[in-house]
């Protein structure tokens, strides 16, 4: 399957929907929800006479690392550009690898290849759509062997294993307590793509806080990566965070994203009274950092982070309890415990055989009803740049293939009122129970 296949869909979708009616207006499929406050707030911005990184971006980087519990973040231009220097400072760099998830955005594997690197795919859970810790285990063990260093090296490749990069699946925790055993046994650091998790907790933590990491891994490198994109559960438009236990890995980070300026923290004042125009560049960086414009969005937005959260969740309970009773057509996300979903995601999965309509053909059938939806996500290793490179083919990552297959994302974003939800729920519901076996 190529990711265009499910465009070329040439059904008369008019034989599933039957006499359903639309709704009035299009259910956008995850809408930012912003309102006057985030306006005034920029428009300060915008007339402020500052634009770029200054004061609003060092305030949203209090502010952010207040909300995790931990010491310092650095507020970057985008969760790739944290993925990419997080593995960067953790020093991953070519004939190296990482480990990850096939169920998720390229960005994941496109960090380690921007260090040189290669990314290595292991399935995931079938409840969660996770990092299957089980699979990582089994890689290692049989995959690699451990070198002088303690380090797993690859043995077809001879690839060194540095990290890894597990994705807190649309807003539900990895098994942290799971993976970090296996890390701390091969000298691995974690870096969590915590694109979907802010409002995610997992045994009372947050994600991102450095209380994950047990006292057997204490040296190992441990880093979070957020992102504050339009769809995303605080959002700036586009916008990154990183988190990292190692002071020293970020503050090298921060230098990082603005060039590798030697005094990137307090590089915005050098045009003021307080600032000179000497600088230094010690290292060859990047162009990833945060803007003031950004910030001033980004703090509005956090300070409606329980009022998101709590409507995501109730949305998401709208969408449960419409399908209740239809088990045997589809498969509702769960919820393990000890964690907090923070439903960045509604993956709903259909049964195979269960429905006379394809997943594709209800994706499009949706449509015609104005309900928006996505596929959440295409796996890394059906994409082009990958399928010849990496090598994996059809069957090799099954339960990642299958719940691909299967998967449809539904809206849930705090921008649709409860009962915009709730009619997009009944009328789905609808269309799934006249399309049964």
């Amino acid at each position: 399957m190529t990711p265009a296949d499910g465009q070329t869909i040439n059904s008369d979708i008019s034989k599933f929907i039957g006499g359903l009616k639309p709704l009035p207006a299009f259910v956008h499929f995850s809408p930012p929800k912003i309102g006057p406050g985030e306006v005034a707030a920029v428009t300060e911005a915008l007339t402020s006479g500052w634009l770029t990184t200054g004061p609003r971006a060092e305030r949203f980087e209090k502010v952010m690392a207040e909300h995790l519990g931990t010491d310092g973040v650095v507020a970057l231009s985008s969760c790739t550009a944290a993925l990419q220097l997080g593995l960067k400072v953790m020093g991953l760099g070519a004939g190296e690898a990482v480990i990850t998830t096939p169920l998720t955005f390229v960005s994941t594997a496109h960090a380690a290849v921007y260090n040189g690197a290669r990314p290595f795919l292991c399935d995931v859970s079938a409840d969660t759509g996770n990092l299957d810790p089980e699979r990582v285990l089994e890689f290692l063990e049989r995959e690699c062997e451990v070198d002088s260093r303690g380090l797993p090296v690859h043995r077809k490749t001879n690839l060194t294993v540095r990290a890894l990069v597990p994705v807190h699946y649309g807003g539900h925790p990895v098994d942290l307590g799971k993976l970090w055993p296996i890390a701390a046994r091969f000298g691995l650091g974690i870096l969590e793509d915590a694109a979907h998790a802010l409002g995610t907790g997992l045994n009372g933590l947050p994600v991102g806080h450095p209380g994950h990491r047990p006292m057997e891994a204490s040296g190992l490198a441990s880093l979070a990566a957020f992102s504050f994109y339009a769809t995303k559960n605080v959002a700036t438009g586009e916008g990154g965070l990183l988190t990292a236990s190692d002071p020293a890995m970020l503050a090298r980070a921060r230098k990082l994203s603005a060039y590798g300026i030697t005094d990137a923290r307090r590089i915005w004042e050098r045009y003021s009274p307080r600032g000179t125009w000497a600088y230094d560049v010690d290292e060859i960086g990047f162009k990833a950092n945060f803007t003031d414009i950004q910030a001033a969005l980004g703090l509005v937005q956090m300070s409606r982070l329980g009022e998101f959260l709590d409507q995501r969740a109730q949305n998401a309970r709208i969408w449960s309890e419409a399908f209740a009773g239809l088990g045997d057509l589809v498969e509702l996300p769960e919820v393990r415990d000890g964690a907090v979903h923070s439903w960045h995601l509604y993956p709903l999965r259909l049964r195979p055989g269960a429905l006379r309509i394809s997943r594709d053909e209800f994706i499009m059938a949706l449509k015609a009803l104005n309900i928006g939806t996505s596929v959440m996500f295409i796996p890394i290793h059906y994409h082009t740049c990958y399928r010849g490179w990496l090598g994996y083919g059809e069957g090799d990552l099954p339960v990642a293939e299958d719940f691909f297959a299967r998967e449809v994302s539904l809206p849930i974003s705090p921008a649709h009122p409860p009962e915009v939800i709730a009619e997009a729920a009944e009328l789905a519901a609808r269309l799934l129970r006249q399309n049964a076996r």
